[in-house]
């Protein structure tokens, strides 16, 4: 399959300076799952343990608390959801100053308003898992929630590099874009499981609580194991098929990348399985899980343009 642009067209991606809004937006929504991994990683999901204040009758950690060090560790991620806001606020004011100026594009300011409308949701949401004592489901819906954010940003970023909206053109036949939905799906249900694993475990955020879910930590890692087998064999596929059938080469490299990441990922899985689940292991699989739903989202916009029209013969 061969793919080439059928006319010229003049460009109409993102300016440079908005493009780098979006891709820190994008640094930021992951970094901060991160910093959230390790408040509940460390026991201190209840450092703070009021709403919206630190403690009773203060914002900030006081001296007569009882949380030792974990009320720094809360208060911290807390106030990088400050800093996240900023970047928010920048992402849909720097889209509308680009609107206003160009009056076209208007897709990237509905996408724009994602960062925003998911860091108050999750405010919101922070509030109600340390009023409810970390529920588990609040806490699941917190980390959930943050991957439908990252989805949402990362679609974000590559619209910002399209030439524009229209037309859309496929690359690929209809099979293939099958498999890389199918692709998305088991990520998120490996992604989901993985909250139930980690809820399961000794890592359920509050140091006085060794468990959440109430479900054997040993049956659900291995059928986190197994989702994650399959999602494998997906990747793997995936990248067969696009060899197979001359797909194009960014969707070749996107994929590649995921099995790259998959496959580093799984190590860091199995090994903090058998160490006994030390924090900073599972901190670095947070990360993987995120870069990992970032590439299988990438994966399924690469397999089409946007904006150029082209010919595939």
């Amino acid at each position: 399959m061969s793919v080439t642009a059928s006319s010229p067209t003049v460009a109409r991606t993102a300016p440079r300076w908005l493009r780098a809004i979006f891709i820190a937006n994008l640094v930021a929504q992951i970094g901060i799952v991160v910093t959230g991994g390790i408040v509940r990683l460390t026991g201190s999901g209840l450092g703070c343990p009021t709403w919206p204040e630190c403690v009773e009758g203060s914002y900030v950690p006081t001296s007569r608390q009882e949380e030792a060090w974990h009320k720094y560790v809360e208060f911290g991620n807390r106030l990088l959801t400050f800093a996240l806001g900023a970047l928010a606020l920048a992402a849909i004011i720097g889209a509308l100053v680009w609107w206003f100026r160009r009056k076209e594009r208007a897709p990237i300011v509905l996408l724009a308003a994602v960062p925003i409308i998911g860091t108050i949701a999750q405010a919101v949401l922070g509030g109600i898992t340390v009023l409810t004592g970390l529920s588990p489901w609040a806490v699941a819906a917190h980390f959930l929630v943050s991957m439908a954010i990252i989805a949402g940003v990362t679609v974000l970023v590559v619209r910002s590099y399209d030439a524009g909206d229209q037309p859309i053109q496929w690359l690929v036949r209809r099979e293939v874009r099958v498999m890389a939905w199918l692709l998305i799906v088991i990520t998120g249900v490996v992604v989901a499981l993985g909250t139930i694993v980690t809820g399961s475990g000794p890592h359920s955020g509050d140091a006085d609580t060794e468990a959440r879910f109430g479900l054997d930590p040993r049956t659900v890692s291995w059928l986190h194991a197994d989702a994650v087998l399959l999602f494998l064999g997906l990747v793997i596929g995936m990248l067969v098929v696009l060899r197979v059938v001359n797909g194009p080469r960014r969707a070749t490299t996107v994929v590649g990348l995921l099995l790259l990441v998959a496959v580093i990922q799984g190590a860091i899985g199995y090994s903090q399985y058998f160490s006994g689940l030390p924090w900073a292991l599972v901190a670095f699989h947070m990360l993987g899980a995120c870069l990992v739903w970032m590439l299988a989202v990438m994966q399924i916009m690469a397999l089409r343009t946007r904006g150029v029209p082209v010919t595939v013969s």
